[in-house]
């Protein structure tokens, strides 16, 4: 069947073919690691002209779903959070020295019923806790409580320890096929409850900085909902402006 016909005749063909071409994308047809078919083959796969063809992929480029590859072809673009967090903490060693990714330690998986937060961005109450703490020189620096839906994520809970690195979006990528194309921070100051001091190292009431934050798949819709916790004597802000 041509995808391409089952989308709403009334729109632009390079629009119905972007939407087509997402479809594929959030379906795992394509990755990172190999180019998309040639202009040319999607051309006359979808029965469109070449000028069609790259117009839709222009669009997903500039939405930061696609890159252009010189050499290599056009391919999907895998996101970089190695440490967006940490653009409100240091992100650099006791000694100076700077770091990419701090170390993680997942102190909890299980599936559990979401608060009442978790439950509105993610339309449901059956997720999966993630508890995890983030540390740099062995010193904690981040308290995250993560929720992710069960249905999307179905057997995280029992992913073996050796499966789980630092970082938990390409993660969610390779063993669920679920690509994070963007995620939203709202950041907030608070004061420490006694759990949170703990696994921080600081005093209860000691003052926090609370990041709240959305993770949105590449169909826009939300995949995980976090509540990251770190010390607001270390906050810090960096933002680039081009």
């Amino acid at each position: 069947m041509d995808r391409l016909k089952a989308i709403d005749a009334r729109l632009p063909a390079y629009v119905r073919l972007r939407d087509t071409l997402t479809a594929r994308i959030a379906e795992g047809e394509w990755t990172p690691d190999q180019p998309i078919p040639s202009e040319a083959r999607l051309a006359k796969e979808f029965d469109v002209s070449i000028g069609t063809v790259r117009k839709a992929v222009d669009g997903l480029v500039e939405e930061g779903l696609l890159e252009r590859r010189q050499g290599s072809g056009t391919r999907v673009r895998a996101p970089s959070f190695n440490a967006t967090l940490f653009r409100f903490f240091p992100i650099r060693e006791k000694d100076g020295a700077p770091v990419s990714i701090p170390s993680s330690h997942i102190l909890l998986r299980s599936i559990t019923e979401a608060p009442d937060e978790a439950a509105r961005v993610l339309g449901t109450r059956e997720v999966i806790k993630i508890v995890r703490l983030r540390s740099l020189s062995d010193q904690p620096v981040l308290f995250e409580e993560i929720y992710i839906p069960t249905r999307r994520f179905a057997g995280f809970e029992t992913l073996p320890e050796a499966a789980l690195g630092p970082l938990l979006y390409p993660l969610y990528f390779e063993h669920f096929g679920i690509m994070v194309k963007h995620a939203t921070d709202e950041v907030s100051f608070g004061w420490a409850s006694e759990r949170v001091a703990q696994h921080l190292r600081i005093k209860p009431g000691d003052p926090l900085a609370v990041i709240e934050r959305t993770a949105f798949d590449i169909e826009n819709t939300p995949i995980e909902w976090r509540i990251a916790s770190g010390s607001a004597t270390e906050f810090r802000y960096r933002s680039e402006i081009n």
